[in-house]
């Protein structure tokens, strides 16, 4: 069984490299884009940004391969763009305009391109992805599915179900627990008896956590694990982590402490103090890349 970790918070003195960074506030300036949009009254529906977390698949990405799946939920910008790169295709789906990465009747919440799927539906990508990773176990050895889940969906059945199954049919599944505190409106501290770690261990399942927001420190101390996971040992890995908005758009039940507690544990003030200049230019960059894509999109014929 992997330890458990308490990593810091702080980043690295070196930093991460240009192209972790530029990903880390393209992400963040997609998101901003998104509520901004919103506001004007020019997206509709709901959508849920993943502010705070955007380190969470950055950090994640490079230890996962072309093969591999990887499966989203509801908060899942992060996860498409971590992967895919591809902010265009993201915006149309989201606004149903030409160029959408599935026409435009997937919405924010439900993608698929190649092997990357999300659902809005909790829990509901556990129990697809032990089928999925037992196919993988037959046919393609060496490759994993990753399954991005929120402390919350620790309430629903399918959860126990699919982490039963991964321990005794140990099948290459990584299940990355974005634990923010928080379960919609309601703190996990009410909701949740026990832990995550408490509960992995039921299934003599490893488990890992960390609350470093450092890219290098979190890879660092996953890259083991993860390659133990395409060996057929389940891994769930719990991140401490933090919201920053509301649920969807206007739904924050927390008070003002609460929130400005998540803004001071936040990522973005500390890498933009761990190097300003560097960190100016290229969050200017990612922000002007967001707002082309922004004019290109919203002037695009429906799809």
């Amino acid at each position: 069984m992997w330890e458990r970790s308490h990593a810091s918070g702080q980043v690295s003195a070196v930093g991460p490299s240009d192209d972790d960074l530029t990903q880390l506030l393209t992400i963040r300036a997609f998101e901003r884009k998104l509520l901004d949009l919103f506001e004007r009254g020019m997206l509709n529906g709901t959508t849920h940004t993943c502010l705070g977390q955007e380190y969470v698949p950055v950090a994640l990405e490079p230890l996962l391969r072309p093969a591999d799946h990887v499966f989203s939920n509801h908060r899942g910008h992060g996860h498409y763009l971590a992967r895919h790169r591809d902010p265009e295709g993201l915006l149309a789906e989201i606004m149903g305009r030409r160029g959408a990465v599935c026409g435009g009747v997937g919405g924010s919440q439900h993608i698929r391109r190649d092997r990357y799927l999300s659902t809005g539906v909790q829990g509901e990508s556990l129990p697809v992805a032990c089928g999925v990773t037992l196919h993988l176990k037959r046919a393609e050895p060496g490759a994993l599915a990753c399954v991005y889940i929120g402390d919350g969906t620790f309430g629903e059945g399918g959860v126990y179900e699919a982490l039963n199954l991964a321990a005794l049919w140990q099948l290459p599944l990584l299940v990355v627990v974005e634990n923010n505190g928080i379960a919609q409106s309601t703190p996990t501290a009410r909701n949740m008896a026990g832990t995550i770690a408490g509960r992995a261990a039921a299934f003599g399942i490893a488990h890992l956590r960390t609350d470093s927001v450092d890219l290098d420190a979190i890879r660092t101390l996953l890259a083991p694990a993860v390659a133990a996971v395409r060996q057929g040992r389940p891994l769930v890995a719990e991140f401490a982590t933090h919201r920053l908005g509301p649920h969807s758009k206007g739904d924050d039940t927390r008070g003002a402490e609460e929130i400005a507690a998540a803004h001071a544990a936040d990522w973005y003030p500390r890498y933009a103090a761990a190097d300003p200049e560097r960190f100016a230019r290229l969050d200017a960059a990612a922000r002007a890349r967001i707002d082309a894509v922004a004019a290109d999109v919203t002037g695009r014929e429906p799809a």
